[in-house]
């Protein structure tokens, strides 16, 4: 019996004994539960992740009859309008024609722009932790951050941004594996509420365009193309879900790997001191983000659909199965980190797959960069002496995993 169980807590907890077990045991191993493949290797899920005879999704192949899978329950439509016309779950021909478009508004110099005010923004958030003398750094720093910087990027004003943490957290519920029917329910009431505020946002930026990302996607065009109104709509509630759950998560992992590891912590701090002069310490201070986003990844499995016969370490895996591909695995296998289970700061060889890889590569990697370097900076400059206060309380979930809690103190 594989050492895989994802419904548990103290699995969730500390599931890297059992990825060793699981790359032990072979590279496909299948799980009935969910009936998937598991790839728990690094050479296999980075060569999954760009192999073209897979995709997130086959409806750009095969109907749901013929690929021999049961469509939707149609009370869930909502959701899976919203979800499947998101970059994450398309493939091409569209896929490439959406990112081309969102690319043009999505640019360099767009997050580029931001890096002022996610640093001011940053700053402010740990000020007002360490005049109070600590606080939760979930609920008070990794959250708020991230949402905001998003939110600013597509123009939401402010009055409306609590509005979309608990859209974004409701619709994420259905990445896990086999989720219940109130997941789902709420799924698809998040996904009517936050479809239809954008709609009446996009509406309200054609006829008044300004320099937020709406406006950009609006604007967006590509040989005689444009975005249609769902494809903005998709886009942009995939830019806030992937965007700030991935930062949210590897805030509250990276800073409890820290509070484990503390002479990592000594160093991130002597790091973070250097990083404000520029140069070499901003270098550094990502090469000590990227460890902190393979030590303890956000993304644990990433699935994807067997759309042609595949063979992977000599097993055969049909056209029609599913691959979960083990993010958290991946990142800790000896064949390609040296002492995978140790935090390293200073790793300079570190091709995790916390971002995925291929043409699902993160379009927002370079913004979480820059939120996870002034969060991290901006905490260990003004509170270098941080310490826990408390037990840190884990989030329900093992595919997106981290930290409901994290109780600090000055």
């Amino acid at each position: 019996m594989l050492p895989f169980r994802p419904g548990s807590p103290d699995f969730a907890a500390d599931p890297y004994p059992a990825y060793a077990e699981l790359r032990a045991a072979g590279r496909a191993l299948w799980f009935e539960s969910s009936r998937q493949w598991l790839i728990p290797h690094h050479a296999d899920v980075s060569a999954l992740l760009r192999d073209r005879r897979l995709g997130r999704t086959y409806l750009h192949r095969y109907t749901h009859e013929e690929f021999g899978r049961t469509p939707p329950a149609p009370e869930h439509e909502p959701f899976h309008t919203l979800n499947d016309n998101g970059l994450l779950d398309l493939e091409a021909p569209r896929h490439t024609r959406i990112r081309r478009l969102v690319s043009k508004a999505f640019t360099p110099r767009t997050v580029q722009r931001l890096q002022p005010y996610v640093e001011e923004l940053a700053g402010e958030l740990v000020a007002r932790i360490v005049a109070q003398g600590g606080g939760d750094l979930v609920t008070e720093l990794a959250e708020p951050l991230p949402v905001a910087v998003i939110a600013q990027m597509l123009g939401i004003p402010e009055g409306d941004r609590a509005l979309l943490r608990p859209w974004s957290a409701d619709i994420c519920g259905m990445y896990e594996l086999n989720p219940d029917e109130e997941t789902a329910r709420k799924a698809v009431a998040a996904s009517v509420e936050f479809s239809a505020y954008l709609r009446e946002l996009i509406a309200e930026r054609r006829k008044e365009p300004g320099e937020d990302l709406i406006s950009g996607l609006i604007a967006a065009y590509d040989e005689g193309e444009r975005l249609s109104e769902q494809e903005m709509i998709s886009t942009c509630v995939l830019l806030l879900n992937a965007g700030h759950e991935a930062t949210v998560n590897t805030t509250g992992n990276g800073w409890l790997a820290l509070f484990r590891n503390p002479e990592q912590m000594e160093l991130m701090a002597r790091i973070a001191q250097i990083a404000v002069i520029g140069g070499a310490g901003s270098e550094k201070l990502s090469t000590a983000v990227d460890e902190l986003m393979r030590y303890d990844t956000p993304l644990h499995l990433f699935e994807r659909w067997v759309l042609e016969d595949i063979e992977v370490g000599g097993v055969r895996i049909p056209k029609g199965s599913e691959v979960a591909l083990l993010f958290g695995s991946a990142n800790r296998d000896p064949a390609v980190f040296r002492d995978p289970d140790r935090l390293d700061l200073t790793r300079r060889e570190n091709p995790h797959v916390s971002l995925g890889a291929g043409i699902h590569y993160c379009l927002g990697a370079p913004l979480a960069r820059i939120e996870l370097a002034a969060s991290f900076g901006q905490l260990l400059r003004q509170a270098p002496a941080l310490r826990l206060a408390g037990e840190p309380q884990r989030k329900d979930g093992f595919v997106i995993r981290g930290l409901a809690t994290l109780p600090v103190e000055v």
